[in-house]
């Protein structure tokens, strides 16, 4: 059976689209053709992967075909073996890693953060542009104990704004995600005292409102006064939406692409003599260097490191991961992510090269 490029090529095309694509692929086999790599999962890394599609369709590379339906559901689709890779914003868990395990026959799955992004801090008060945060008072917020604008926490943080009375409504996500994952680890990490709940990619804390996937906090942060979320960096900037500066504990930081590539560069993994790459976040969050913004996630490629019913998915994952990180990181600041360091993208190499 034959697949249109013409389909495959879409990784921006709307999710009826993409689920459309997806059956076809699914249909040929262990969800890939020839010359195709196929992946589900993070929305965090969507534009990423858009720009990396067209990467690879510029130097002749395999066709990327993405479906973008959340970190859950995305390492769901690998397990069942209805995709080559999936897209995480956190790392398998113990369940996950024997399934993985199983599902690449009888050998590891491995992580390859190929996709680097600060979480920004997005929110939509009136009259308010600039507005500093830290651990604590994100917390108080996301859970409901700090409720309006004007509370004395948030004003201490700020002596020169003119906060408003107005009702703080915190936006989460209420779909499976990576992301709340990492925001709460960062919680977890940076203001235990004030966070009770362990991370997960099920939203814990309480009151708030709910919305599905990044677009979906992003679009109500922006149509609703009063709003705070966390979200990706593109999209945020995608809204438009003023992004709160935060302190680490070095004083108040904004999110640039230098500030999150300073503490990107200080990342440690959690087994540095190993090809399974995952990002050490509890070093990460508690990173406390001036200028540096560590509030980063890491999203996942996690692929078989060998055991593929199809012999040929390996050598389309090695070959396109190898042009993403040679040839993709160019572009990369102006999604809202942050293109790799050079010490970062040689750990890679030595994983990749070994698919």
């Amino acid at each position: 059976m034959s697949v249109s490029p013409k389909l495959v090529r879409r990784a921006g095309a709307t999710a009826a689209g993409l689920a459309a694509v997806s059956l076809v692929l699914t249909a040929c086999g262990e969800g890939s053709s020839a010359g195709t790599v196929t992946g589900e999962g993070s929305t965090a890394q969507q534009k990423a992967i858009e720009h990396f599609a067209s990467v690879l369709t510029d130097n002749d590379g395999a066709i990327l075909d993405y479906t973008g339906s959340g970190s859950g559901d995305g390492i769901k689709k690998f397990l069942a073996s209805d995709v080559d890779f999936a897209g995480s914003d956190s790392p398998l868990k113990e369940a996950e890693v024997a399934d993985a395990k199983n599902r690449c026959g009888g050998n590891d799955a491995w992580h390859l953060p190929l996709v680097a992004g600060p979480v920004a801090i997005a929110f939509n008060v009136p009259g308010v542009d600039k507005l500093n945060l830290d651990a604590p008072t994100l917390a108080k917020i996301f859970d409901s104990k700090i409720t309006s604008w004007d509370d004395p926490a948030i004003k201490a943080l700020n002596p020169d704004a003119k906060l408003p009375a107005t009702k703080i409504i915190p936006v989460h996500r209420s779909d499976s995600s990576g992301t709340t994952d990492n925001f709460t680890r960062y919680l977890n990490t940076a203001a235990p005292a004030e966070w009770p709940y362990e991370h997960s990619k099920e939203w814990k804390g309480q009151g708030g409102s709910g919305a599905s996937k990044s677009t979906g906090v992003g679009d109500t942060v922006k149509k609703t006064e009063g709003a705070v979320t966390y979200v990706e960096w593109g999209f945020a900037t995608e809204n438009q939406l003023s992004i709160a500066a935060i302190d680490f504990g070095a004083g108040a930081t904004e999110l640039t692409a230098a500030t999150a590539g300073k503490a990107l560069d200080a990342a440690e993994f959690v087994k540095p003599d190993s090809k399974d790459l995952v990002v050490d976040t509890g070093a990460l969050y508690s990173l406390k260097e001036a200028g540096a913004y560590p509030l980063v996630l890491t999203t996942y490629e996690i692929v078989c490191s060998t055991g593929y019913a199809d012999a040929e998915v390996s050598k389309n994952l090695k070959s396109a991961f190898t042009t993403i990180l040679d040839k993709g990181q160019t572009g990369l600041d102006e999604l809202g992510y942050v293109p790799l360091p050079e010490a970062f993208k040689t750990k890679l190499r030595g994983t990749i090269d070994a698919l």
